[in-house]
């Protein structure tokens, strides 16, 4: 049978595992503990010699179950499911560098990410920040220390589109690790192993779970590193072949012993909504469109931030790259415009902090997520105090624009 689709391929992802009695969903596996008649089979799991279970924090039925169908997602080798996307990023990172070690990041990241990443520095990892839709930036902030290289497909707010198949070319050839984080277009939209990605971070919170029900996180290895080059690996994780030894010690050292481990019940509301990513994702895309494009022509509305429009810088490289431009947009209001009252004036766009829900959910970027930067860093990423940012959901289109017009006033 020839290769199936996406959706295909998620929606039956479980069934062809062929969990317990028939059913097409793994079950919830509660278990913390697992026993063994065998004591040996029990020491082998242990010294990954066996297939197994071991203990809930490590591994799970239903969270493998999860893992499996994320790297079915992105076509890769194996994946590492933790209890959200900061969970993913930070135990990953921790597990593989060391003190000395460099990153150079785009510096248009999340504001958990920047957060996280200046508290490394404090740990003795040092990182450049620099703007990543260029990779002559990225290059010339390379140094003898560098091992890893973090980069967002489309950054949050301002939708910069990284130079992301040329920063693959460089890593590959520098012998760098490519770490892309791919939540906001999710792998229904975009494939970071086309692009030579070694590590893809997802939020699982997002888009992939998609019902704003849970939380959770996963780093995909896509089999494209060689990790035998790497000389952070510790010895004990190299009893496999090398292709394995990079997701062995982010799944031992980062999250068994960080202990960030997704509650089963969790990654089955994760699984479930994930069977219908692409619907959603491709619906909410349209719709996300079609607010920009009211935006961009509205007189009250200084700036559009969305890869989808013709004047967004990195356009043509967004339509190369993704299937769709994505669901996030951010607008900068007239300065006679309160963003608050703004934002009060919506009826179905929620005030909330998420993104990829099915509701369309809107926030005003420099007074929440982005306070803790300071003026200075929001300045230099190109966010002002008036940015309100939407994560547009799979409302009716029809009743998204009125909602809109009535709130901007036409």
């Amino acid at each position: 049978m020839k290769k199936k689709q996406f959706t295909s391929t998620i929606l039956h992802a479980d069934r062809e595992g062929r969990p317990e009695h028939g059913v097409l969903h793994k079950p919830i596996h509660t278990s913390v503990a697992y026993g063994y008649e065998d004591a040996r089979e029990l020491a082998e799991v242990f010294q990954n010699k066996r297939q197994g279970y071991a203990y809930g924090r490590q591994n799970n039925p239903t969270i493998d179950a999860l893992a499996n169908k994320i790297t079915l997602m992105e076509q890769g080798l194996a994946s590492v499911i933790f209890a959200s996307g900061m969970a993913a990023i930070g135990s990953t990172i921790l597990s593989l560098l060391r003190s000395g070690d460099h990153i150079v990041s785009s510096a248009f990241l999340f504001g958990n990410t920047n957060s996280l990443f200046n508290t490394l520095t404090s740990l003795g990892i040092e990182i450049t920040f620099v703007d990543a839709t260029d990779v002559a930036n990225v290059e010339a902030a390379i140094r003898p220390n560098t091992k890893l290289v973090f980069v967002e497909t489309i950054a949050n707010p301002v939708t910069q589109v990284a130079d992301l198949s040329a920063i693959g070319d460089l890593c590959e050839k520098q012998k760098l690790i490519y770490f892309v984080d791919n939540t906001m277009t999710s792998p229904c939209l975009f494939l970071p192993v086309d692009v030579k990605a070694s590590l893809i971070i997802n939020s699982l919170t997002k888009y992939i779970g998609g019902h704003g029900n849970a939380l959770g996180g996963s780093v995909t290895d896509t089999g494209l590193y060689d990790w035998s080059s790497f000389d952070n690996i510790y010895d004990n994780y190299k009893n496999k072949d090398s292709a394995q030894w990079g997701i062995t010690q982010i799944r031992k050292k980062g999250l068994r012993d960080f202990g960030a481990a997704l509650a089963p019940e969790a990654a089955h509301h994760i699984s479930v909504g994930s069977d219908t990513l692409n619907l959603r994702i491709r619906h909410a895309c349209e719709n996300a469109l079609a607010i920009a494009e009211l935006c961009d022509q509205h007189p009250k509305v200084k700036k559009v931030s969305y890869p989808g429009l013709p004047a967004h810088p990195q356009h043509d490289r967004a339509r190369e790259l993704f299937k769709h431009f994505g669901a996030i947009l951010s607008i900068e209001l007239e300065d006679n415009i309160d963003c608050f009252d703004f934002l009060n004036s919506l009826e179905l766009i929620v005030s909330s902090s998420n993104l990829g829900d099915n509701r369309s959910l809107g926030i005003p970027v420099a007074h929440t997520i982005y306070f803790e930067m300071g003026p200075e860093r929001r300045t230099s990423m190109g966010i002002p105090d008036s940015m309100v940012r939407f994560s547009i959901g799979i409302e009716d289109k029809e009743d998204l624009i009125a909602d809109f017009n009535q709130a901007l006033g036409t």
